[in-house]
């Protein structure tokens, strides 16, 4: 079983940065896939930005160029750093893995961005 625990959020200003980090206790050898998600409030949950175990990497097109996503395979962890940030980008930020036959979520971390 995979236990994912998000850490790193808090509250910044308008232009400010913050770096997420996700967790993993337990291990599935088959997760070849880990993304960053968010959710604002009243909204559906997004996707943000998505890593392969091989490094390639893809964002959502509003993110880029402000949002990288990154990974450590050895600690089976996955950061995302967030630059310039703005108030739209005040949500609940979940981080998911993929395995063969299911996935897992963190517990969500709180960003938000005050003007």
């Amino acid at each position: 079983q995979v236990r994912l625990v998000e850490s790193g959020g808090g509250s910044v200003q308008a232009g400010g940065s913050l770096r997420l980090s996700c967790a993993a206790s337990g291990r599935d050898f088959s997760i070849k896939v880990m993304e960053w998600y968010r959710q604002a409030p009243g909204k559906q949950r997004e996707l943000v930005a998505t890593i392969t175990n091989a490094g390639s990497t893809r964002y959502a097109d509003s993110l880029k160029g402000r949002f990288t996503i990154s990974r450590d395979n050895a600690k089976n962890t996955v950061d995302l750093q967030m630059n310039s940030l703005k108030p739209e980008d005040t949500a609940v930020y979940y981080c998911r893995y993929l395995g063969d036959y299911r996935d897992y979520w963190g517990q969500g971390t709180q960003v938000t961005v005050s003007s």
